[in-house]
């Protein structure tokens, strides 16, 4: 089984930046697509980027040039740099990690991380 653990969330002014980690841990694993999504308050979960292992990025229009999505395939470990933060940024931030399963399990699979809140307020 993939277990993801986020880290960096926070409290954050407005025009500030904020570093967010996801590590997938397990074995027997190859990770394609990992990514970042959020939700706010009484609003539908949606994509904020995701990036594949050969390092394409995909960005929603929103944030485009303030966030960029990086990731060590090494350390099976995805990244998402937020520069000039605003206030509608705040939300629930999930990593989303999709993949395969080598043998003897074989398969794919999707999962979630726990979730990091990041609040954008003066």
């Amino acid at each position: 089984q993939v277990q993801l653990v986020e880290s960096g969330g926070g409290l954050v002014q407005p025009g500030g930046s904020l570093r967010l980690s996801c590590a997938a841990s397990g074995s027997g694993f190859s990770i394609n697509t990992m990514g970042w999504y959020r939700q706010a308050p009484g609003k539908q979960r949606e994509l904020v980027a995701s990036i594949t292992n050969d390092g394409n990025t995909n960005y929603r229009d929103s944030v485009k040039g303030r966030f960029t999505c990086s990731r060590d395939n090494a350390k099976n470990t995805v990244y998402l740099q937020m520069n000039s933060l605003k206030p509608e940024d705040t939300a629930v931030y999930y990593c989303n990690a999709g993949g395969r399963y080598s043998a003897p399990t074989y398969g794919s699979f999707n999962y979630w991380g726990q979730g990091t809140q990041v609040t954008v307020s003066s």
